[in-house]
């Protein structure tokens, strides 16, 4: 077993492990009980979870830096996508190197645990650059929107996301029970189960709806019924995985929970400006990158500075 790793961490990961392979069971018998049926996109959404699971597994077991790889890897993704949805000036052609070219420095920060330096590149350095970039251009037209769109892609697609890789360098000694992977594990399978769980809920049981206009299928029964799921999960999960106690586990869980309903349909609310179902068809069943990690650009920052606050 790699020494970074915490048995409880290895633990949940055959219990999602566990999950996909019951998930695969039911589907097949389905398929066989019902040959009539359409079951092509339940059937996609499993198959990507397999690998999606598989490349995370991957990159948590090998060590804290290829998870750190792995995680500015999905921002590089994220914010690829992103730009090839918003509409940019043929001026910010050479803007967007220095977009993009953000990645590796936010991510050397991680790795280098300067989290003075992680917490400001984007926020301050960024956010005075890229102007300054657009200026010397000399386009003036759409100057506001150009770099609104280029300053919220990058604090969503590359800040947010880096707070989760982030867990992985914090000190090991405070969290002995799952140290850095444990707290990452925590943050996605949660955000992920909470995205599961509204929806399910909201299928079963929803009939009023919370944001018609932004995103037509959530209902408050679904974000009811996820938040009180998530948040027991949370709560279940947090002694074998993080420091925190019982009544910080129960607010991690609310965190969590509400943070990832907010990213949702923050997402929701850019696809339908820019007039798009799905972000990209990437990860077949789900979309594109956007897609997936909508909800972590909230519930990453949100649970890393509560723990954070807390015990570090």
């Amino acid at each position: 077993m790699p020494s970074h790793i915490k048995p409880p961490v290895l633990l949940a990961l055959g219990g999602i492990l566990g999950i996909l392979i019951v998930a695969s069971v039911i589907i097949a018998v389905l398929k066989r009980v019902h040959p009539d049926k359409n079951y092509v996109e339940l059937t996609q959404r499993i198959q990507s979870w397999w690998v999606m699971i598989g490349i995370f597994a991957g990159a948590i077991l090998l060590s804290p830096t290829a998870s750190i790889l792995f995680f500015a890897f999905v921002s590089f993704l994220a914010l690829k996508e992103y730009l090839s949805l918003i509409p940019t000036r043929r001026a910010d052609r050479r803007v967007l190197f220095w977009a993009y070219a953000a990645i590796p420095f936010q991510y050397f920060w991680v790795h280098e645990h300067w989290y003075g330096m992680f917490i400001i590149f984007i926020p301050v350095y960024l956010f005075l650059l890229l102007p300054m970039r657009m200026v010397t251009i000399g386009e003036t037209k759409d100057f506001l929107r150009a770099a609104g769109t280029l300053h919220w892609g990058l604090m969503t697609m590359v800040f947010s996301l880096s707070h989760a890789a982030f867990f992985l360098v914090l000190d090991e000694e405070k969290n002995p029970v799952g140290g850095g992977a444990g707290l990452v594990l925590y943050l996605i399978f949660l955000t992920q189960f909470n995205d599961v769980a509204q929806y399910v809920w909201g299928k079963l049981t929803g009939r009023h709806k919370i944001i018609p206009k932004v995103s037509p299928n959530k209902t408050w029964e679904g974000f009811l019924g996820g938040l009180a799921t998530t948040t027991t999960l949370a709560m279940v999960l947090a002694p074998h995985l993080t420091p925190l106690t019982f009544a910080e586990s129960l607010g991690a869980g609310l965190l969590i929970a509400m943070g990832g309903f907010i990213g949702d349909v923050t997402i929701s609310a850019l696809k339908r400006d820019i007039g798009v179902k799905d972000s990209g068809s990437l990860l077949p069943g789900h979309g594109g990158i956007l897609d997936r990690i909508d909800s972590l650009t909230y519930t990453a920052p949100l649970l890393f500075h509560f723990v954070y606050y807390l015990h570090y």
